[in-house]
């Protein structure tokens, strides 16, 4: 069980690491996904690459740069919620493994910060979908949907 627990621990740590990164990525040189994001809502690689496509698809971009500005922050704070819950719980576990707190405490907080983390890339694949970045952005595309399925891994991990 020590054992379990230590991995399940490490499990959920990597992932909380490296959204922590994200997020000061996202606070410290906002402009750099900032930008990205708002190339995604104006369909903007689409119009230059695939005008024909664009034409189609164009009454859903979102052109005014508050609602881009807005949507962004939005993104950051579900990132922040998402790396404290994380966090929280890989601390939680870590207690659990030294016998501070009880496995029932720690395991339902870790388990939100993983489903939060499988919400938050979920959300993006279903948003960018709308947003047809599978046709100008598939990396993003890509990166989303494996970090989701990271985030499903630990959440049946977790459940063990």
């Amino acid at each position: 069980m020590d054992m379990t627990l230590l991995a399940q621990t490490v499990s959920l740590a990597l992932p909380a690491a490296w959204l922590t990164l994200g997020v000061r990525d996202n606070i410290l040189h906002p402009s750099v996904n900032e930008t990205l994001t708002a190339q995604v809502f104006t369909f903007a690689r689409m119009k230059a690459d695939y005008p024909e496509i664009y034409a189609r698809f164009m009454h859903r971009s979102i052109h005014n740069r508050r609602s881009q500005r807005a949507a962004f922050a939005l993104v950051i704070l579900a990132e922040l919620a998402t790396t404290l819950v994380l966090w929280l719980g890989v601390g939680l576990l870590a207690s659990a493994l030294l016998g501070i707190v009880a496995i029932e405490v720690a395991q339902p907080v870790a388990l939100l910060g993983a489903l939060m983390f499988t919400a938050l890339w979920g959300m993006f694949t279903v948003v960018g979908n709308h947003f047809s970045y599978w046709c100008c952005h598939e990396g993003a595309q890509s990166i989303h949907f494996q970090l989701m399925l990271w985030g499903m891994a630990n959440l049946i991990f977790l459940s063990l």
